[in-house]
């Protein structure tokens, strides 16, 4: 495993961490026991930095008995999440921490982040409440280490975040098609610049890197025909020497066991011309094709209707990549073949869902755009077919 250093405290954190958004789910529960395995697979190979927040149903239960189990809490660094957003007052703020320990099964947190944190006025308000002082009275007893925010948002609030605050570290989404969105190649430099380690979210948007149509798959197999999608998304991440950790939300020990490889081979400045011209050509052939820049992060669920964004924007992006008539009957089976159905045309456009969106998409009316090419003539004929054949 390749480690990188916190400059600011000299900790040695592996360039890979895990993400504890994705857990696989055993009927609505986290698989507690799939999911370890995977986690001890991945601390094996030396994964010493382990991301969850208090908003993931089950995750911070889960990584909690994870590390109790094994005994390794002190091997580990945790990163967990206050969840501002929920905070109405000041009291709140150790109600929601203490519940963190409670299910972490710990009593200090290694690296602690405001959650979605994406402007300078709402770190104001959180002051004002007197989390300043809170974090600092934290900090001097040890109960936590580091702290950070996460954030989702445009280069300059970024900057002006950083500039707000002596933070210890922070997360961005970095992958090779936001060099130039979310805070960027810009703001990752702007934070490196004052040595604040950064931590890299949706490496892979959300797995749509990870899943290329295959025009763009072939401008990578002319370089490598050996190397994955994955691979080269996350060695376009570590090429970067700005970067400290990249989170990857790991569900299965395959994919553990690459991303652990290519973490201990992609070291900074390590691609090559020729490497790095693939990643133009596949980024122009994506533009083309990708009409929805949504990350599956599901930040705008549950909606009021029972509208499953994050699979109907999916899936209309797989009708325009990967075919129309597959990703018809994808459609079909993801959203309207249920007893409560999930798609499209469920939205009444209330507006719920923006405000959460760390993407910042008009989800309204991108909905609409999906309704208008998913539920066409054949749409409506084949679900009552297919409902009353399946006895729904």
């Amino acid at each position: 495993m390749q480690y990188r250093e916190n400059k600011k405290n000299g900790d040695k954190l592996s360039a890979l961490g895990y993400g504890c958004m994705r857990f696989s789910k055993k009927g609505t529960a986290i698989d507690q026991e799939k999911s370890e395995k995977e986690m001890y697979e991945a601390y094996q190979n030396g994964v010493n930095y382990y991301d969850t927040a208090y908003i993931y149903p089950g995750s911070e239960v889960c990584l909690g008995r994870f590390l109790a189990k094994y005994g390794i809490r002190d091997k580990v660094n945790i990163a967990t999440k206050l969840p501002h957003y929920l905070i109405k007052k000041p009291g709140d703020i150790d109600k929601f921490f203490d519940e963190e320990l409670q299910r972490l099964q710990t009593d200090y947190i290694d690296y602690y982040l405001m959650h979605m944190l994406n402007d300078a006025n709402t770190w104001q308000r959180l002051c004002e409440m007197g989390v300043k002082d809170w974090l600092e009275q934290k900090k001097a007893s040890g109960r936590i280490r580091n702290v950070g925010f996460s954030f989702h948002g445009g280069t300059v609030p970024f900057k002006a975040l950083i500039d707000a605050y002596d933070w210890d570290f922070c997360q961005i989404q970095f992958n090779y098609m936001d060099e130039h969105s979310q805070a960027g190649i810009e703001g990752l430099r702007y934070a490196a610049a004052r040595d604040i380690p950064v931590v890299i979210m949706e490496p892979l948007r959300g797995g749509r890197l990870a899943n290329l149509p295959e025009g763009a798959r072939r401008e990578f197999e002319k370089v490598d025909p050996d190397r994955t999608n994955v691979d080269w998304g996350l060695r376009w991440i570590w090429n970067h020497p700005e970067v400290t950790v990249v989170l990857s939300g790991m569900n299965d020990i395959r994919q553990v066991s690459e991303n652990v490889r290519t973490a201990s081979e992609a070291m900074p400045g390590s691609l090559s011309e020729t490497e790095l011209d693939a990643y133009k050509k596949v980024l122009a052939v994506l533009e083309k094709s990708i009409k929805v820049g949504c990350t599956g992060c599901g930040y705008c669920q549950p909606c009021p209707k029972g509208v499953d964004i994050p699979t109907n924007f999916a899936i209309y992006n797989q009708s325009y990549t990967d075919g129309f008539i597959n990703a018809m009957r994808e459609y079909i089976m993801c959203t309207s073949l249920r007893k409560v159905q999930t798609n499209a045309s469920l939205c009444v456009k209330c507006g719920k869902c923006e405000q959460h969106c760390p993407q910042h998409l008009e989800i309204r009316k991108e909905l609409e755009n999906v309704k208008k090419r998913m539920e066409n003539p054949i749409y409506k004929i084949a679900v009552p077919i297919a409902k009353k054949i399946l006895n729904y």
